[in-house]
């Protein structure tokens, strides 16, 4: 174990991997407190060692950093905060690999990941934490599966997020630096993060992505050998090449104006999204998502992905793609004058993901919490939900509906898919009347999870939780067990673990694993034999 405790009267125990608190706030007693493949950390100050894992259809990289984490408060259910972050090693991006089915090839995968940590000077018993971030064709259930096998040693300690659209463009917002931006600047700030396969809208207010879109314009819809021969076809590019005309064939050359036609089209219609204007017939079919529907000013524009290393001429090679071309015109455009706000170079660019996951724990109070059935725990890796609740009292069960489904679809999830942690930081008046509704509002929200018996998992950052949860099943009647715990801050990007409940105190030992960051159309390619 790499975390270190600095805090006074803490010690690091070798043989376990725990931290044991000698100090007036032991709440564990005398005995060692065990969750699992988990560790429970205490103490002031902790350093991490983490990897962020970055798997997507086009590319795939790694970046290895540390952490550095302080406790806010004095008792042991502080929440911990990253005070500093220094990268360790940035991989070299690699193109993802395939095999002739289209399949990610996992062994090749395999040999640049451990390659990787060989270049980095670390072993895989060195890294505390990490997350695995699987996008586009990565997402696949045979691919997915295959690069779970990769980390199954680090499955306790790393959590996996796959990203859909609207998750890849929250992450990339965030991981780019645009979020941070529009807070730093009190204004709206567009992030374009322009990738292989998809370009992602993020539109960030005040700190926080408000709105999402998606479309199939990207630097390797199109790949062709040294030869210039065509080697896949992504639907999207042979859609574009149709409407101007071309018809590509696989193991053909594609003549570099013919590339360049191609990839002007596809400038165009990223603008049209990007200006919020109505979209043509073309662009409205290379749509994967709803457009973007606010009408918020734009103060600043910010471009991530891939192709953003060309427009901001931070990278000149070839690689056998459009991004060349497509970056060009791009650029070409913003010059000219069709940004709807000025052009800022975001913090990251294509590395503008998830450099990995901080890990830490808190107890909760037995007296406060709801817990139906000690015998589901301990529970492990349950994605955070942070439903973003409107600003009014009281709030209605609608309400919360309403915030949890637009929670479930920014995070690419179906509800009633696998459980999920449902974090609620209301702190209204406690009212009976109140109360009730915010349980009314949880039930209206997970009906497909209810059904399925799954537990229902209930996160309060205020003393909450056994209130509600008492409600849910002795008034409003269900039948699953119900989870309901606070005094706990989580937010999105957090997965938690919920531990056995310690006898005599019944306290309960609580992980959150946050991910951290840097400052219907068939996905199938055609692939040549």
């Amino acid at each position: 174990m790499h975390a270190h405790s600095h805090g006074n009267g803490h010690e690091h125990s070798p043989a376990t991997g725990q931290f044991h608190d000698h100090g007036e706030d032991d709440d564990f007693g005398d005995e060692d407190v065990e969750l699992d493949d988990t560790y429970l950390l205490s103490g002031d100050h902790i350093e991490l060692t983490t990897v962020g894992i970055d798997i997507g259809s086009s590319t795939s990289h790694l970046m290895f950093s540390r952490l550095k984490l302080r406790r806010l408060g004095q008792n042991l259910s502080s929440r911990y905060v990253i005070v500093s972050r220094e990268a360790l090693f940035r991989s070299p991006i690699l193109l993802t690999p395939y095999t002739p089915d289209y399949a990610i090839n996992a062994s090749v995968l395999s040999t640049f990941v451990e390659e990787a940590y060989q270049a980095a000077g670390l072993k895989r018993e060195d890294v505390d934490t990490g997350a695995i971030i699987l996008t586009g064709e990565a997402v696949k259930r045979s691919n997915a599966q295959a690069i779970a096998e990769l980390f199954a040693s680090e499955s306790g300690k790393f959590v996996c997020a796959t990203a859909g659209h609207n998750l890849e463009a929250v992450m990339a917002a965030h991981g780019s630096g645009a979020a941070a931006l529009s807070r730093e600047i009190e204004g709206a700030v567009l992030n374009v993060d322009v990738g292989g396969g998809t370009s992602k809208l993020a539109l960030c207010i005040d700190g926080q992505v408000v709105e999402t879109s998606s479309l199939a314009v990207g630097g390797r819809l199109i790949a062709v050998d040294e030869a210039g021969r065509v080697v896949r076809i992504e639907p999207s590019a042979r859609e574009v090449a149709d409407a101007i005309g071309l018809d590509p064939h696989l193991n053909q050359v594609l003549a570099e104006p013919d590339q360049r036609a191609i990839a002007e089209k596809l400038a165009d219609c990223l603008m049209e999204a990007v200006r919020r204007v109505p979209l043509s017939p073309l662009a409205a079919s290379l749509m994967v998502t709803p457009i973007l529907t606010r009408t918020d000013p734009i103060d600043l524009v910010t471009f991530s992905g891939g192709v953003s290393e060309y427009i901001y001429a931070r990278e000149t090679e070839s690689f056998g793609d459009l991004s060349l071309h497509l970056s060009a015109a791009i650029r070409a455009r913003i010059d000219g004058g069709q940004l709807p706000a000025p052009l800022r170079e975001s913090g990251e660019h294509i590395r503008a993901t998830v450099i990995g996951a901080s890990q830490f724990t808190v107890q909760v109070s037995g007296n406060t919490v709801s817990i139906s059935n000690t015998e589901i725990l301990p529970i492990h890796n349950l994605q955070v939900l942070y439903p973003q609740l409107p600003a009014k009292d009281p709030l209605t069960p609608g309400d919360i509906r309403q915030a949890v489904q637009e929670s479930f679809t920014r995070f690419d999830l179906e509800e009633g898919a696998q459980p999920v942690a449902l974090a609620l930081d209301w702190n209204g008046t406690p009212t009976y009347s109140r109360l009730r509704a915010l349980a009314d509002g949880v039930a209206l929200s997970l009906p497909k999870t209810i059904a399925a018996g799954m537990p229902v998992v209930l996160v309060f950052h205020y003393d909450f939780g056994a209130l509600v949860g008492r409600i849910l099943r002795e008034e409003i009647g269900l039948t699953n067990d119900v989870i309901s715990i606070d005094s706990v801050t989580v937010k999105d990007f957090d997965y938690i673990d919920i531990g056995n409940v310690i006898m005599p105190s019944r306290a309960v030992p609580v992980v959150i694993k946050s991910l951290v960051f840097p400052h219907s159309h068939d996905p199938r390619a055609e692939l040549a034999e």
